[in-house]
């Protein structure tokens, strides 16, 4: 296993991706790596993440392209998945910092529920937002992967002490998905070839035989990115308080700027986003309802260059409401670059979330390899999909 740069491992520095100033040597493990330990998994080390798992890129560069990101905040887990380099770690999201990098290096990024996997021993950005996630290179692995983090942990108080399904024993399902196709939004804000891959491979799962239906999202979406931007702001800049005042100069811009930010937001607003968020909670129970699963695209295009970590728009949503959701690599594009699809859950029901990625996986095929990648899995590396370029 990998392990990102926040979460910590006894003995072993953890540094943030800051320079230094930010340096911890953590005596325990975090509950996440005691959990993986006990279970028999071997910490190959910690991997890169951008500073304080917010948007100045790291040094990492993505495995299917060394000019373009590997996404962020969690860049180091899923280029070293994607790359043969681990076949498993841990990342973390608080906006899109395990789907996007999944997308952009072509493995299986899944977000549990808030409260499915606890935080404890994890440097938080925004703690009503931070998830811990994972990255594998199949739904299955997911799922295996899934058992052993999730469950109750007295250090977490908002961990849950819902009972914990055993996820790689109910990833058959006994009959093809019904599944919400979300375009709103996410089609006007998708680059052309994303919008033409979600829809082959749409058409390639109803061929198949799920049942897939054009929903529309409820009103209180239309504020969710702002009220995410205003809760991770403000909870930033009282995370960073103390080490931001000593430290300030050392922050990288972006982080920099965001925790400034974020001193600034009065309590009204932070409290009026907090509400926002039950209402779309809410709201999005009886459409989850209707469905196993939502389906639409992680970002808006391929992996951009090395100057950013890429959009993460398309997974705040999620976030936001704590839903459950993974991020399935489905073809390459155009430039030789993953493409992927996000499918979204109903809060604590991951065993019908990773069911329905698995039947979409069995269909779509396994991911492909990047160059660097084993010889042997670049020979069996699936075409590309429907609408896409090889």
């Amino acid at each position: 296993m990998g392990i990102k740069d926040i979460y910590h491992v006894a003995g072993v520095k953890t540094t943030a991706g800051a320079r230094g100033f930010a340096d911890q040597l953590p005596v325990t493990d975090a509950t996440t790596v005691s959990r993986l330990k006990s279970a028999g998994a071997i910490v190959l080390g910690k991997t890169a993440t951008t500073e304080f798992a917010y948007l100045d890129p790291a040094e990492t560069k993505n495995p299917w392209n060394l000019e373009r990101t590997p996404g962020g905040s969690s860049s180091g887990s899923a280029a070293a998945v994607a790359a043969r380099m681990a076949p498993a770690a841990l990342g973390s999201q608080t906006v899109g910092s395990v789907l996007r990098p999944a997308a952009y290096c072509g493995v299986v990024g899944l977000k549990p529920t808030y409260g499915r996997i606890s935080r404890a021993g994890i440097m938080p950005l925004a703690w009503s937002l931070d998830h811990a996630g994972t990255f594998t290179r199949s739904v299955a692995d997911a799922a295996l992967l899934l058992k052993v983090l999730a469950g109750r942990d007295r250090n977490d108080p908002t961990s849950s002490d819902l009972p914990v399904p055993d996820y790689p024993a109910l990833l058959v399902l006994d009959s093809p998905p019904r599944m919400g196709l979300v375009r709103q939004y996410f089609r006007e804000e998708s680059a052309p070839e994303t919008a033409s891959h979600l829809d082959s491979v749409v058409a390639a799962l109803r061929a198949a035989g799920a049942a897939v239906e054009e929903v529309s999202m409820p009103g209180s979406f239309r504020a969710v990115h702002a009220a995410t931007r205003l809760i991770a702001q403000a909870e930033a800049a009282a995370v960073h308080a103390d080490l931001f005042r000593l430290h300030a100069r050392q922050y990288r811009p972006k982080i920099r700027a965001f925790v400034e930010a974020g001193s600034l937001v009065p309590a009204l607003a932070y409290l009026q986003a907090r509400r926002l968020r039950r209402r779309f909670q809410r709201e999005m129970e009886p459409l989850l309802a209707r469905f196993d699963a939502l389906i639409m695209p992680v970002v808006p295009a391929p992996a951009p260059d090395l100057s950013t970590t890429g959009d993460g728009s398309f997974c705040a949503p999620w976030s936001f409401a704590g839903l459950p959701a993974l991020s399935l690599p489905t073809g390459i594009g155009a430039e030789g670059l993953p493409l992927a699809v996000q499918i979204v859950g109903k809060a604590f029901v991951e065993e019908g979330l990773l069911a329905a990625a698995h039947w979409c996986e069995s269909v779509l095929g396994p991911a492909a390899a990047p160059e660097c990648g084993d010889k042997e899995i670049r020979a069996n590396r699936r075409p590309a999909s429907p609408g896409s370029h090889a």
